[in-house]
């Protein structure tokens, strides 16, 4: 969540790199291993004299060979794995990259969202702004092929592969789109597309509803970006939504809570090993923004985003509804090393402005709304093919969502009989979908689609959130 001092972090990495380099060479310097045991107590253990064996013997005596980097990196993840915490973790390779370019504001690629159906991959979207935009890539276009190899039947992650690359280095397309005669070539020079974690929205009565996907470097700005261009159309009340938000960092954390809470009020405080360490972060704001503040909250709201929750619940009066949500009151400190491995474990509890710790236990919203049922199904994988005599989990999805739709009468029993073909068909012959009577990765899309269009019109806890900010924006007014 946190990313401790910048001298802190480059002090952590001459450790790191001073004892994996040790390990590397103990066998030809032993003057230089006793002179590194001096500077770093860890290396006493008794256990070392093990890890510098096993190395030499292996990377001197093994049959096949052996790579020095490959040994280390699996010493280093067994470590890490020892702890049996599922939130300190050792990535390597593209896992650390990724992991890294996750809290960051753009990305190396062309920018688009791709999803696979019976086979072919479609773009789902174009991003506004990346550069497949500007190569005139549009929504819904199929990719035929990628630098001229066939894309029908390939990897998903061969394709993504293909398509992302280096900066400045171009990708062909080859592309089939509605209402054209043939193919379409595009070249597209790749370069930065941008991460937005913060969308807002207007609405009716002076509601205005901010949704936070997660807290990476820029969020903070988002925010207040956000704030004041909805602050400049009247806001009254704030509907933030925090749903399925996995939390992330805890520096614009930070700084959206104080926009809300006066200097010196307390947001969380962060208490380390054996509690002898505990730092308490205080809003800085000056000029609080006062207003009717309603969040919406679920089983998937964690970490930072419980920071955000407890603190605008405990300090700003904040409304919380939903459901209860996650629950983890703990916090990782990560590193990312000279070969991009990054090194994440957790350091730190934190505690609300209360001093309560969430952890394992959630916060208990203010209203409990659960949501519609439909939206706990499982999602149908790619390479669908159900039809007439299957059975089994995936049909009673298939059916539980035909169901809902109103295609299917009577209880969902797992089972693809008669009745099923023919609700299958209705349902694909109301979308003008191909009236095959079986359940391909199209129709299981289009179903998706239509729950997910449904549930965005009912959503029950977002227009529960807005009758409650309604009541007191009004309440203020008066």
């Amino acid at each position: 969540m946190n990313r401790f001092g910048e001298e802190a972090v480059a002090q952590r990495k001459r450790t790191i790199r001073g004892i994996l380099l040790l390990v590397a060479v103990a066998a030809v310097f032993l003057a230089g291993r006793y002179s590194m045991v001096m500077q770093h107590p860890i290396l006493k253990a008794d256990n070392f004299e093990n890890l510098s064996y096993a190395y030499n013997e292996i990377i001197n005596g093994y049959l096949e060979g052996a790579e020095g980097k490959k040994l280390i990196d699996g010493a280093v993840e067994g470590m890490v794995a020892s702890l049996e915490d599922p939130y300190s973790v050792y990535l390597t390779g593209e896992a650390g990259k990724a992991y890294m370019e996750s809290y960051e504001d753009h990305f190396v690629g062309i920018g688009v969202e791709v999803r696979e159906e019976d086979g072919a991959f479609i773009i789902e979207k174009v991003i506004e702004g990346a550069p497949a935009k500007k190569a005139g890539v549009k929504d819904h276009d199929t990719i035929v092929a990628v630098d001229g190899q066939a894309a029908k039947g390939m990897a998903s992650d061969k394709l993504l592969g293909m398509v992302r690359g280096k900066e400045g280095t171009t990708v062909k397309l080859t592309l089939l789109r509605a209402g054209a005669g043939q193919p379409i070539e595009l070249s597209v020079k790749r370069g930065s597309v941008p991460i937005k974690t913060v969308e807002y929205d207007m609405k009716a009565n002076g509601i205005g509803q901010i949704t936070i996907e997660r807290f990476a470097d820029k969020t903070g700005d988002e925010f207040d970006k956000a704030l004041e261009a909805l602050t400049a159309k009247g806001m009254k009340g704030l509907l933030l939504d925090l749903r399925g938000n996995p939390g992330g960092l805890l520096d614009p954390t930070i700084q959206i809570a104080s926009r809300f809470l006066p200097k010196g009020e307390k947001i969380l405080q962060v208490v380390g090993k054996d509690g002898k360490h505990v730092v308490t972060h205080k809003s800085e704001e000056e000029k609080p923004l006062k207003l009717p503040i309603s969040i919406l909250v679920d089983g998937h709201t964690a970490s930072s985003s419980e920071v955000l929750t407890a603190a605008l619940k405990e300090k700003a009066g904040a409304t919380v509804i939903g459901e209860k949500t996650y629950g983890k009151g703990i916090v990782q400190q990560f590193t990312q090393l000279n070969d991009g491995s990054v090194l994440k474990i957790t350091k730190a509890q934190w505690r609300t402005p209360a001093g309560s710790w969430i952890h394992k236990k959630g916060i208990e919203p203010t209203t409990t709304v659960e949501p519609p049922a439909y939206t706990l199904l499982p999602s149908l994988p790619t390479g669908l093919s159900l039809q007439n005599g299957d059975y089994g989990d995936q049909v009673k999805t298939a059916e539980q969502m035909l169901k809902v739709l109103g295609y299917l009468p009577g209880e969902a029993g797992g089972v693809f009989d008669d009745a099923m073909e023919l609700a299958v068909e209705r349902f694909q012959r109301s979308q003008s979908l191909p009236e095959t009577g079986i359940v391909n990765d199209k129709t299981a899309y289009r179903m998706t689609t239509l729950l997910a269009e449904r549930y965005n019109n009912e959503d029950p806890q977002r227009k529960k959130a807005e009758e409650m900010l309604k009541a007191a924006t009004a309440d203020t007014v008066k």
